[in-house]
Formats: structure tokens, C-alpha cells, sequence
């Protein structure tokens, strides 16, 4: 009884103290003011509660800081649940819009498809425009990987090719506000809305190879006909559904991978989970293991072969989606 009891007060502890560190987080990444004052002074606040329970309960008051605790608890509780998601806030340019679409026989209409010109990561010449695409022609799917900073975390894109040499990306985005940045631990605080954006991959794949420099990989998906053509529809579905219905972007649960998972699934339920879907960085390793990749076996060295950014870097001028996939020569190989 004894061993039970102390056990019993180590979950209560640590309850307390892991509700108490998420209320602190949320209040600072999600204050009902949106200023930095506002948030230091909703932080302290909180903070300074702790304090006088955890001095109450010192005081031999243990029921009554607990009880008073449970209760201020349970506000923070109602007013996260009451936090919700929307369509009308001060959007970033690049995602001031998302895409929608329509189907027409066997002709998907896509309303807001990005087509950006960058010089820079913050300069661009802004282009939304309306596209038409015969799923009947619809001839490839890749998968785009692009890491800018840990090995291990990636953006995943997709991109849908067409039998004239046209391609649209699919890209599952934080639908930023004016002025604002990413926040991985924000990601699990409701910082962000999620956003799916459709762009011409001199846009946006484009602006990760050459203009961000970052490092990125293309991977040609084996799939039937019907299969990319039912996953471009989820895609539209799915889009349509988050014009007019919004939800929050989560860091671990609703990101760029998570989503397309889920995607995915609704045409192919048996793909497995995996550990990789959460770290998106490894997930060439997970389309190997499922042999998915759309080259011969062996596959060897994957990431090698998929690498696109040198070689967009390398023939700037010519055309982007030819060249990404192999339509130049060979970057030669630098000098040790």
C-alpha cells in the first residue's frame, strides 16, 4: 500500500507539473492578445500562480491548492478548446490564397495555382492563375524531398506530371500571417493553420533549389493509372474541404507527410505506418523498403540518385522541369 501510495503521488506530480509546463507554452504561443507584452505578462501570471499553490500546499493545504489548481486548470482547458481555426487573418503573400478545383468530365479546373517569380526568399513577382488538366493524360507522380537544416525532418511535396510536359506540386504549407515565422514546438500549440497549396514547380520547388539553396531530392512514384489518378482527386477533395473548412497545423500529428499519409491511404489502406512518416527526413529509405521507387533494382545509393539541386543550379536557364529530372547533361562531378 505504501509503494502504491508513493506511486500514486508521483502521477499526480507529474500530472501537475506537465499540465502546468503546457499551459505555460500554450499561453505563450497562443495568448488571447497577440503581443509579446501580452504574453509575458499571461506567462507570469500563470507562473506566479503555481507558486502560490505550490506555497499553499507547503502550508499543509495540499486539498485545497490542488482543488483551486484543477479548477484554473479546466478555464485554460475551455478557453483552448474554444480556439479555432481560420480563413480571414492577414495571410503572407505566398499563401494569401490556397486551391480549389472542380472536375469536369475527365478535366480538373484549378483555381490558385502559385506560379511566383523569385529573386529572393522575400522578393517575387506574384502570380495566382487558373489551370486546366486532363487526368487521362495524367502520366507520373513524385515525390519531392527538400531539408533545410536537420537530416532528419524534411518537406514533402508531390508533384503530378502530364503527358505535354506539364507538372503541378501539391504542397501541404503553414498558412503564415504577415510578419510571422515557423515554430516547430508552435506547430503544437495551434500557431498555425494549415494551408494546400498548388504551384508550377518553377515556383516552388524552384525556390528551394536555387533560390533557398537548400537540398533537395526527386522520387519517381510507381503507381497504376487509376492509382495517381484517384490520389490527385483526394488532393482536390481535400483542398476544397479546407477552403471552407480550416484546421490547425500539428508538428507531429497534421504536417506535410502526415497529411499525404493520409491521403495516400484512402486509395492504398494497406500501406504501413511507419516510424519515417513522423521523420519525414528518412523517408526515401521507407519508399525503398516498400519499392515504390520508380527505378530499376537495385536501387543503390537513392539519395544520390535523386538529388536535383545541383544540377537546377547548374543550368538556370534552361528549362526547370526538364532539367530536374535529367534533361541536361550530367553535372560534372567537382575536383577533389
Amino acid at each position: 500500500m505504501r509503494v502504491l501510495a508513493v506511486f500514486l503521488k508521483i502521477l499526480v506530480v507529474a500530472a501537475l507539473l506537465l499540465s502546468g509546463a503546457w499551459t505555460t507554452l500554450a499561453l505563450w504561443y497562443q495568448p488571447p492578445i497577440s503581443t509579446t507584452a501580452a504574453r509575458g505578462i499571461g506567462v507570469g501570471m500563470w507562473l506566479l500562480f503555481m507558486a502560490l499553490m505550490l506555497a499553499l500546499a507547503a502550508r499543509h493545504h495540499k486539498g485545497l491548492a490542488l482543488f483551486l489548481y484543477l479548477l484554473a486548470f479546466a478555464a485554460v482547458l475551455i478557453w483552448w478548446h474554444n480556439i479555432t481555426p481560420r480563413l480571414d487573418r492577414d495571410w503572407a503573400p505566398e499563401v494569401a490564397h490556397t486551391v480549389t478545383g472542380s472536375l469536369e468530365g475527365d478535366t480538373v479546373v484549378l483555381n490558385n495555382v502559385r506560379n511566383f517569380q523569385w529573386q529572393t526568399p522575400k522578393t517575387f513577382g506574384a502570380q495566382w492563375e487558373t489551370r486546366r488538366y486532363d487526368l487521362k493524360t495524367l502520366s507520373s507522380v513524385d515525390a519531392i524531398l527538400s531539408y533545410w537544416g536537420m537530416n532528419a525532418i524534411a518537406h514533402t511535396l508531390v508533384s503530378f506530371g502530364f503527358s505535354d510536359g506539364t507538372h503541378v506540386v501539391f504542397s501541404v504549407e503553414i498558412r503564415r500571417e504577415q510578419g510571422e515565422s515557423f515554430s516547430e514546438i508552435g506547430g503544437f500549440f495551434k500557431k498555425f493553420e494549415l494551408a494546400f497549396i498548388a504551384a508550377d514547380e518553377n515556383d516552388i520547388v524552384r525556390l528551394r533549389t536555387n533560390v533557398r539553396r537548400e537540398d533537395v531530392y526527386l522520387y519517381p512514384i510507381a503507381l497504376p493509372a487509376e492509382a495517381r489518378q484517384a490520389l490527385f482527386l483526394s488532393y482536390l477533395d481535400a483542398a476544397n474541404d479546407l477552403a471552407v473548412r480550416p484546421s490547425f497545423y500539428n508538428t507531429i500529428t497534421a504536417n506535410c507527410t502526415t497529411v499525404v499519409f493520409g491521403l495516400a491511404r484512402l486509395i492504398a489502406p494497406s500501406i504501413p505506418n511507419d516510424w519515417r512518416i513522423v521523420f519525414s527526413g528518412y523517408l526515401p529509405e521507407y519508399f525503398a523498403a516498400l519499392g515504390v521507387i520508380d527505378w530499376p533494382k537495385p536501387y543503390g545509393n537513392v539519395r544520390e540518385k535523386a538529388a536535383i539541386s545541383a544540377r537546377a543550379l547548374a543550368y538556370p536557364d534552361a528549362p526547370y522541369s526538364e532539367v530536374i529530372r535529367g534533361g541536361q547533361p550530367p553535372v560534372p562531378a567537382a575536383t577533389p
